[in-house]
Formats: C-alpha cells, structure tokens, sequence
C-alpha cells in the first residue's frame, strides 16, 4: 500500500492553467502505474489521464487530449497533470491513483483498476 497526497488545486479562470502534484510514499514508486481522475459535484468519478510506470506511455479521456499532460519523476516519487486551457466544466475534485504493475507499458484506464488513492485536491474553473 502506498500514501498518496494530492497539491495544487485552486481557483483559476478560464483559459487558464494549473499544475497539480501528487506525492507518493510508502512503496517503491516506480513500480507504479499512476493515474488521476475526478468528480465534479452531481456526477460520478471519471477518468482523466494516466501512465505506465516506466513514463513511457501514457493515456487521456478524449476531452482533456490536447489540453491535459500527464508525467512523472520517479526519482522525487511524484506524479505531475498540467492542465491548460482550462474550462468551466473542469471543476471538479482531483485525485490520484495508483497501481502495482509488473509491466513497464500497462497503463490503466479504468477506476476499478487501481488500488489506491488520494484525498483529492480541488480545482475550480470561473467562467
């Protein structure tokens, strides 16, 4: 099990950009495939990015293509989404997840694949 703690959340208005951090502690991070969700009041948690955990390959929900990047810096145990062009509709609660993965390239899209996860940081986009 690892401990994982969501910062960078914020107010910002649209158009704008965040960058929210993810710290990871407990287990030895490169072994982990991590990824970030959210879930905006009213509405279930979806997904939002995510990356094998060699960084070498990565994935998005269709509407954060372009404007979501997902990384990640094994050596300071820490997960990275830069998100631009921010729009309304992107407030919502972030959080980050993570997942033990024997393979250098799986990158896990689904919420049920993941075994951890963070308290979430808020994001709130003024239009």
């Amino acid at each position: 099990q690892v401990q994982l703690v969501e910062s960078g959340g914020g107010l910002v208005q649209a158009g704008g950009s965040l960058r929210l951090s993810c710290a990871v502690s407990g287990r030895t991070f490169s072994s982990y495939a991590m990824g970030w969700s959210r879930q905006a009041p009213g509405k279930e948690r979806e997904f939002v990015a995510a990356i094998s955990r060699s960084g070498g390959r990565t994935s998005y929900a269709d509407s954060m293509k372009g404007r979501f990047t997902i990384s990640r810096d094994n050596a300071k145990n820490t997960v990275y989404l830069q998100m631009n062009s921010l729009k309304p509709e992107d407030t919502a609660v972030y959080y980050c997840a993570a997942v033990q993965s024997l393979s250098q390239t799986w990158v896990p899209v689904g919420q049920y694949e993941y075994d951890d996860w963070g308290q979430g940081t808020q994001v709130t986009v003024s239009s």
